[in-house]
């Protein structure tokens, strides 16, 4: 029987925001690239199919002995995800890697830091409110952003509803073992993609020439739109300002909430045009400026995350973040062909 250790496989989508923050959490611990195998997911198509995008399956301990089967466990919450690898490689634990890399403690050091961690994580990033999904899919308030939106959503949205079809033919087969739960599942998924379908099939199609149906879902979707971005995303991120420390999340040492925020505020700002090249004043501006509305970040940060000395204006908590995460290896790494 071999006697080489079995290695972790991480499947995730290059262009998902919590594939992002599990890869960003691997680089920042410094696990060596012979300790876990990267394998991409098409989620546009398979995504039913595994569920949970990224996934994250380890070999358990009790089985890593050279004459014993190595028996594997799925994690499947981004969440859990982060967790594992933080406390999978540490300075003080060396027996299960290969690399010399550092590995910083990203686990919130104090009750306080905890709770605030928690806060940030799951009250608003992973929030519905927050979703950068949501965002994503609403990111059309006008004609005009409504025909650059489908250019890119309907293929991917095509290929998710044949897929869905084709599950549904197969959960529906005498031969199934698929629950009335996964079968439910399946065609709630299946309508809700065929309703953003019909509405990006007619993006260019003027509002006044559509019939009565298509001007009804698109004023609907414009409206569910306009909440997304200029009432809901607004919220969390005055929230987020409130819970920021500065320039990262819990003070000057990056942390787990600062991987989840990596990833989230990466597809905020992608969302509203920025790139990966710009700075935090020139990336908030941009993102003020696409939730309009007159919307302005709080400017209580006195200097760039990073810098040397005082600036001469004061910067948002968000754009002193920017500045600091996104020169980081790991995150230059996870976007290295453009923010998603």
């Amino acid at each position: 029987m071999s006697t080489q250790i079995p290695k972790a496989v991480l499947y995730y989508f290059p262009k998902s925001v919590w594939s992002a923050v599990a890869l960003l959490a691997l680089y920042e611990k410094g696990y060596g690239e012979d300790e876990v195998d990267l394998k991409t997911v098409d989620i546009s198509e398979l995504y039913l199919s595994v569920r949970t995008v990224p996934t994250l399956v380890v070999p358990l301990q009790k089985t890593l002995g050279p004459d014993t089967e190595s028996r594997y466990k799925p994690i499947t919450d981004t969440k859990a995800i982060v967790e594992f690898l933080d406390k999978g490689r540490s300075v003080m634990s060396r027996t299960n890697t290969t690399s010399d890399a550092p590995a910083p403690a990203l686990a919130p050091a104090t009750i306080s830091f905890a709770s605030s961690s928690a806060k940030i994580i799951d009250d608003i990033l992973h929030s519905e409110g927050g979703s950068p999904n949501t965002l994503l899919y609403m990111n059309a308030r006008d004609e005009t952003q409504l025909k650059t939106l489908a250019k890119f959503l309907f293929p991917f949205l095509q290929s998710r509803h044949e897929a869905l079809s084709g599950f549904i033919a197969e959960a529906s087969s005498e031969q199934s073992h698929l629950s009335q739960k996964t079968k439910a599942f399946y065609i709630e998924k299946q309508t809700s993609t065929q309703t953003l379908l019909e509405i990006m099939s007619k993006a260019e199609v003027a509002t006044a020439e559509l019939d009565a149906t298509a001007k009804a879902a698109r004023e609907e979707y414009f409206s569910t739109a306009k909440t997304a971005w200029e009432t809901d995303l607004k919220e969390s991120l005055n929230k987020l300002n409130g819970e920021i420390i500065g320039p990262y999340s819990l003070g000057d040492q990056i942390s787990i909430a600062d991987l989840h925020l990596a990833g989230w505020l990466a597809r905020i700002v992608s969302l509203s045009g920025g790139t990966i090249t710009e700075d935090g004043d020139a990336v908030t501006a941009k993102v003020e400026s696409h939730i309009g509305g007159g919307f302005q970040f709080p400017k209580e940060a006195p200097a760039t995350g990073g810098a040397v000395g005082a600036r001469a204006t004061p910067q948002s908590k968000l754009s002193a973040f920017w500045d600091a995460v996104k020169d980081r290896p790991s995150f230059q790494r996870v976007y290295a062909n453009g923010l998603h």
